[in-house]
């Protein structure tokens, strides 16, 4: 049966997905540097971070790469995160010295336990294939990769970071538990379009949360108004301080 009231999921397990913009090359970078940074701050908070599935450009920036980081008050740490962000470096594939401006997207994404967002088996379609991409010799002679579509709502997930099949498949399983909780979320809420599309929008230049300029030494959060220096420092996980302004900003 249905439930009238909405319930938020437990803050203790998120799904982040980072994916390159604008930019070329240059974007994948960045989305692999923000993604570093994300992970030595999470490890540095004692949370756990695991990848669950990734895709890489020729220089071994990402893509697309989808984690979880899982944690007690993780979700209360990154809940700012989600949208465009904007990097503005001369990317070390540029010759010349011009300042590239690039783009990433990241969404940010509870997930609910299987108890508040129940997915029943007929409504599922499970897909095994072999591992695309560098993993290994192994990875790509077993079919371990799991690919599931929720058939009502016609979402697909895919994860193929493990080695083990029925570790990919509870981790696919936890993201489209979190997508639908978005898409439930959004229609409970009266929205026209759900959570994930709103925080990551086109990804165009001009579509921004936060700017990280690196000739200037200097990350601004335009939703706050705030700007913080050394920015390293930052990228190496160093965030703290700027987590902190950002939750008492929204909170005023």
């Amino acid at each position: 049966m249905e439930e009238n009231t909405f319930q938020q999921p437990t803050k203790d397990s998120i799904i982040v997905e980072i994916r390159a913009g604008v930019g070329g090359d240059e974007a994948a970078l960045f989305a692999a540097d923000l993604f570093n940074a994300y992970s030595k701050y999470a490890n540095s908070q004692g949370f756990n971070v695991s990848v669950m599935d990734e895709s890489f450009n020729e220089l071994k920036g990402y893509k697309e790469v989808i984690f979880k980081i899982t944690g007690p008050g993780v979700y209360d740490k990154f809940q700012y995160e989600g949208g465009v962000h904007r990097v503005q470096r001369i990317p070390k594939t540029e010759k010349s010295g011009r300042i590239h401006t690039s783009t990433i997207s990241v969404a940010i994404m509870p997930i609910p336990s299987q108890t508040e967002i129940q997915i029943q088996p007929h409504e599922i379609r499970f897909e095994a294939c072999k591992s695309g991409g560098a993993g290994g010799q192994n990875v790509n002679k077993r079919e371990t990769a799991v690919r599931i579509v929720h058939i009502p709502t016609n979402i697909a997930v895919e994860s193929q970071n493990s080695r083990n099949q029925q570790q990919n498949r509870e981790n696919a399983m936890a993201m489209l538990r979190a997508k639908l909780f978005e898409m439930k979320n959004a229609q409970q809420n009266q929205e026209m379009q759900n959570q994930r599309n709103a925080q990551i929008g086109s990804a165009d230049r001009s579509e921004k949360i936060r700017t990280y300029n690196f000739p200037q030494d200097r990350i601004t959060d335009h939703r706050i108004n705030e700007s913080w220096h050394n920015i390293e420092k930052i990228m190496e996980g160093k965030m703290d301080k700027m987590f902190n302004q950002l939750k008492q900003g929204f909170e005023k």
